[in-house]
């Protein structure tokens, strides 16, 4: 198992061991003992499970007074997967890490608590799983637009499939008052 830093402190890259044979594969998708050692920490306390199409975007999302720390992972197709730095003050405030995660790399991304994230579908059709530090509490939820201009992210779409909420998502200076605050 390989377990790579990014640039974004506590943003993780997993590979996961896969022993693939003719009858398919095996892998571990989480070990409390070898993911700890890495640095990703829980308790996972919430598994989410999502479909999608191909040009769907979701996210960015995060949370303030609940934050998620998230460790996600595509179990059939693609996605562009992104992790934004949205604590005030950070060092990396603004900057984005983003990965391909698929059912054929097997990747997954840790992303701390005080970030947002998002992913672009790039397949025809996407299942998308994530196992979560905290509970979804929908009054603490941050949105941030998808193409706020100050963030930049690269998405592989230009005119995604998007839900209400996140068509109408502030920027990251819009929503301001409402960003976690960043504690070394």
């Amino acid at each position: 198992m390989k377990f790579t830093e990014t640039d974004l402190p506590g943003v993780i890259l997993v590979e996961p061991d896969v022993h693939e044979d003719p009858r398919g594969f095996f892998l571990e998708t989480y070990r409390e003992d070898r993911y700890r050692a890495a640095g990703i920490f829980g308790p996972f306390v919430q598994d989410n499970h999502s479909r999608s199409t191909k040009g769907t975007i979701r996210g960015l999302h995060a949370q303030r007074k609940r934050p998620q720390g998230k460790l996600v992972r595509v179990i059939e197709g693609a996605v562009y997967d992104v992790a934004v730095d949205i604590r005030k003050g950070s060092p990396g405030f603004g900057r984005f890490f983003a990965a391909e995660l698929s059912s054929q790399n097997f990747r997954q991304l840790y992303i701390p608590p005080g970030f947002a994230h998002g992913f672009c579908v790039t397949s025809p059709i996407c299942e998308f799983e994530y196992k979560c530090t905290d509970y979804y509490d929908p009054s603490d939820e941050i949105v941030i637009a998808w193409n706020d201009p100050a963030v930049a992210i690269p998405w592989p779409v230009t005119d995604p499939l998007l839900s209400n909420r996140d068509k109408a998502a502030p920027t990251l200076e819009q929503a301001a008052d409402r960003l976690p605050l960043y504690t070394s």
